[in-house]
């Protein structure tokens, strides 16, 4: 991380706006007792959430808001090993977020920072949190001390209890431009073809993009999960029906596969409609533009809304095998 880089925007690709802000409640000493960062995963949120607390805490900040980003706090926060700084999450995404990782916290925050002006909580993905731990933490919100700041990130403040959300500086994060990624991924050393068809598949989002440049496998994943998705389509009930029994052993990977999946279908409902939006999985264009000659908009927008409720329910914990079943029956016969 350069000097000049840091100075940037927080070393952060968009999202300019939120960190104007953050900056300047750090600036007037505005800074409000609990932020909650919003958007899809992959969008920046946590990232956006460390740079906050190296603004927060930087030993040497360049101006007031402006970390440097080598100092030893900056470093350790960067690392998330700084002895002011708390991280709570749920053991794998999609997992549940309990009471006692709360209640643990809570004891972290009642300490006065160690080395730092501000001790930081880090509640991530808190949209996993069960019942007793999102009340849990309603009462720290309602009892935070002064030097304490909590950050909680959610894919959407919907998600969460309204007494939460307004007890927070809801910042909702959206996904930057396809051709802003592709250019940060340009610098950042990819050839032209591959940033192009990275920026696509991560749908703006700047986080996902570095994931997927950084993790060969996940590409490989991907092809793999949409070949299959190709192949089930004119498949048998009993070739279905054994899909779902191995694609349900795996929650993170059933997780994974449906996102990919509604991806696909999303794309195919933009040809189905014939729109001009560009579409998310650049290099399946051909048989998606074929399997929309062949279908109505109405049949893939069902297509869509099944998968979109499949992956609400996974969070919900439903039984994954009869999901599996259920969503592989609803695929159309194209």
């Amino acid at each position: 991380m350069t000097d000049h880089s840091i100075t940037e925007n927080w070393n952060l690709t968009g999202h300019n706006w939120a960190v104007d802000m953050l900056q300047k409640h750090i600036v007037r000493g505005t800074m409000r007792h609990a932020y909650l960062f919003a958007g899809a995963p992959g969008v920046g949120r946590r990232t956006l959430a460390v740079r906050f607390a190296q603004a927060l805490n930087c030993a040497s900040p360049f101006e007031a808001g402006v970390p440097c980003g080598v100092c030893r706090d900056c470093r350790q926060i960067e690392s998330l090993k700084h002895a002011d700084l708390t991280m709570v999450e749920s053991e794998s995404e999609g997992g549940i977020l309990k009471v006692d990782q709360i209640r643990e916290a809570r004891k972290t925050l009642t300490l006065k920072p160690f080395q730092s002006s501000y001790r930081v909580a880090l509640f991530l993905r808190f949209h996993e949190a069960n019942d007793s731990a999102a009340n849990a933490l309603l009462k720290t919100l309602e009892e935070a001390p002064s030097y304490a700041v909590l950050i909680l990130t959610a894919d959407n403040p919907e998600q969460l209890l309204p007494t939460i959300v307004s007890r927070c500086e809801v910042l909702r994060l959206r996904p930057l431009p396809i051709d802003v990624v592709q250019k940060e991924l340009e610098i950042r050393g990819l050839e032209t073809g591959r940033a192009k068809l990275i920026a696509h598949i991560s749908g703006g989002r700047m986080g996902y993009a570095l994931r997927l440049t950084e993790d060969d496998s996940l590409l490989a994943q991907r092809d793999e999960r949409l070949n299959d998705l190709l192949a089930l389509l004119p498949a048998s009930r009993v070739e279905k029906f054994s899909y779902a029994d191995k694609l349900a052993k795996d929650k993170d990977a059933m997780r994974q596969t449906i996102t990919f999946w509604l991806s696909y279908w999303r794309d195919v409902m933009l040809r189905a409609a014939q729109t001009e939006t560009p579409l998310v999985n650049v290099d399946r264009n051909v048989e998606i533009e074929d399997i929309a000659s062949r279908m109505d908009l109405a049949a893939s927008r069902r297509v869509v809304s099944g998968l979109e409720s499949a992956l609400e329910k996974m969070d919900r914990n439903v039984n994954a095998r009869m999901l599996a079943e259920v969503m592989l029956m609803d695929l159309p016969r194209v």
